[in-house]
């Protein structure tokens, strides 16, 4: 599976409130939040449920594995989503693994693996 995602009984804003303390702890900050529901309606374009996607970075991880190999940047910053659906709240993420597997490289697996435990770490924290 090319994800991890998990449900909460916390609204979207609460998920992300816990979910940026948590990544802060682990030294990953949040670089962008896209209200994906507000930037649409912007455009006139209804979606039915709050979508957030918040693009997280570790400065470190991110110099170490552009230093192994450069073409990881397509996949910079990791992505995290919380959003509702059937009125269940939702973190999750496409798992680091899946995406640096595409590079075929076991430096780089190790440290995604890494990353991914951590993150996934955050968000268990989170619900």
């Amino acid at each position: 599976m090319f994800h991890y995602t998990v449900e909460t009984t916390k609204t979207p804003e609460q998920a992300i409130d816990a979910l940026t303390e948590n990544l802060k702890e682990d030294k990953f900050g949040v670089l962008w939040h896209l209200d994906m529901k507000e930037k649409l309606n912007e455009k006139g374009v209804e979606l039915d449920r709050p979508y957030h996607i918040l693009e997280v970075c570790n400065p470190v991880e991110a110099k170490r594995v552009l230093s192994e190999n450069a073409l990881v940047g397509y996949f910079l910053p990791c992505k995290l989503a919380v959003y509702e659906e059937n009125g269940t709240t939702k973190i999750g993420m496409p798992k680091p693994s899946a995406l640096i597997g595409l590079v075929e490289n076991d430096t780089l697996m190790s440290i995604a693996r890494d990353i991914e435990e951590r993150l996934t770490a955050c968000v268990d924290k989170s619900i």
